[in-house]
């Protein structure tokens, strides 16, 4: 297998990161992303690239002070059980705990990927009272799908919701 970096996204790389992230919209495995969408959130993503191609993405959302959340991680098929999903996760912990952060969310099928980093299932409250009435007002669909709010639960059917707490 190639070797790969990791490195951050640029404008330029949003193109592939749409095209890597349509057919798992298609198998309704992601939420699709409008390119706008993307664009407007592309400093907030890493890819992996072998070869000048495009292999893989994750992006770290803050959703608190002390609160961040793996999103849009995804591996080209060709490229599965590589290392690399691995490589990106390393990556978006690190950029997290630079940041401040102390906790990592993520909902997701992947849940044997994500253990094996740390993550563990969550319960119900997992904010105070406060943090979460401050939360509501985001607009944001994943910290509503974090917040496990009603009305996202049709998107989240069989995702498991998860967090890490970072040392």
């Amino acid at each position: 297998m190639t070797d790969f970096l990791v490195r951050p996204a640029r404008s330029t790389d949003v193109i592939g990161i749409h095209a890597l992230l349509e057919p798992l919209v298609d198998q309704r495995i992601l939420l699709g992303k409008d390119l706008a969408v993307l664009y407007g959130a592309v400093q907030e993503f890493v890819i992996a690239e072998a070869d000048g191609q495009l292999i893989g993405c994750g992006a770290l959302h803050v959703m608190w002070e002390d609160l961040g959340e793996v999103r849009t991680l995804l591996v080209r098929d060709d490229y599965l059980r590589h290392g690399v999903g691995r490589a990106i996760v390393t990556d978006l912990e690190h950029r997290a705990r630079q940041l401040g952060l102390t906790r990592l969310f993520c909902l997701t099928f992947e849940t044997e990927f994500f253990s094996r980093r740390g993550f563990e299932p969550i319960g119900e409250q997992v904010v105070d009272a406060d943090v979460y009435s401050q939360l509501l007002r985001s607009g944001d669909a994943g910290v509503e799908e974090f917040l496990d709010l009603a009305h996202v639960k049709p998107n989240t059917l069989g995702n498991t919701r998860m967090i890490k707490h970072l040392n």
